[in-house]
């Protein structure tokens, strides 16, 4: 953690690192910060930790300045005894401050995000033209989503209606426009002979796309707790494994071919599966942070 404190408020904010259990190798250098101007204060800090810290001294943020890093390697007995001494394990430890800001840049309509969901979107459409689930499995990967969904159960459990509204514009504003892109690929296709209504009968292997059922939901409730579990203890390669479980980005390619074809009952289909998969891990996800919050308390909440 780096630190920037005004010099009249340096003994408080030392203080205070002091008090805080798994706080170790504290370092003050007074007078080096220029801008803002003050005192740079840097300390290695546990994970399960680090809500404390924040909170006490949050004030830093318009007084100051708040800086948290991940060390990948620690080598120091001061290091592991203020791990040892701070509740919980690190893997558990939601840091609150971190998911905030993640979760509100994850959800941001930028070029990239767009970009990401009509390529994964279009090669969906071809996974379920050449009927190849090795195709969907790709696209699901590929697609960038569940950010936006993980913020929005962020911003369920801590009413901020703002994030939660700006999350489904995102969703929404997102999937319209991947919808889209890959509907006008696949009429242009359509017209050149590359695309036929019989593909959309010879689809076997991912008819379960258009096929929503009770273990659709399920599945969307497992993947909504696994990708938030996974965003909290920054486990990506967990991430990955919940991005292949949910038919979001195959659906929405779905709906895209069936409508070029014109395909009624097809599209029919795959809107109920996109809205189904997102209702199922967006309950799943709040509930998980809300388990997360009120059973697995930080140091902050120590009595």
């Amino acid at each position: 953690m780096r630190l920037i404190s005004p010099m009249p408020r340096t003994d408080e904010v030392v203080a205070v690192l002091e008090d805080c259990p798994g706080v170790t190798n504290i370092v003050l250098v007074a007078g080096a910060a220029r801008t803002p101007r003050g005192d740079l204060i840097m300390c290695d800090l546990a994970r399960e930790g680090a809500n404390e810290v924040i909170d006490r001294l949050g004030w830093l943020e318009t007084e100051g300045s708040i800086a948290v890093e991940q060390v990948d390697l620690s080598i120091s007995t001061a290091a592991k005894a203020a791990e040892e001494e701070a509740p919980g394990e690190g893997d558990d430890a939601v840091v609150w401050a971190d998911l905030a800001q993640k979760v509100h840049n994850d959800s941001r309509m930028t070029w990239a995000y767009f970009a990401f969901l009509a390529i994964a979107t279009q090669i969906a459409a071809i996974g379920i033209l050449q009927n190849s689930p090795i195709l969907i499995v790709g696209a699901m990967v590929l697609g960038p989503e569940f950010g936006a969904v993980a913020a929005i159960c962020f911003g369920l459990l801590h009413a901020r209606w703002h994030l939660i509204t700006y999350s489904l514009r995102t969703l929404v504003i997102g999937f319209t426009v991947a919808i889209a892109v890959t509907f006008a690929c696949a009429l242009v296709s359509t017209w050149l002979g590359w695309v036929t209504p019989t593909m959309l009968q010879i689809n076997s292997e991912v008819q379960f796309i258009v096929k929503p059922d009770r273990w659709s939901f399920i599945v969307a409730l497992l993947a909504g707790a696994a990708g938030v579990l996974s965003v909290t203890a920054a486990k990506s390669s967990a991430l990955v494994g919940v991005f292949i479980s949910v038919t979001t980005v195959p659906a929405a390619g779905y709906i895209a071919v069936a409508l070029a074809l014109g395909d009624g009952a097809e599209v029919a289909g795959s809107v109920a599966q996109l809205a189904l998969n997102i209702a199922g891990m967006v309950i799943a996800g709040t509930t998980t942070l809300f388990v997360q919050r009120r059973f697995w308390p930080q140091s902050s909440q120590r009595g």
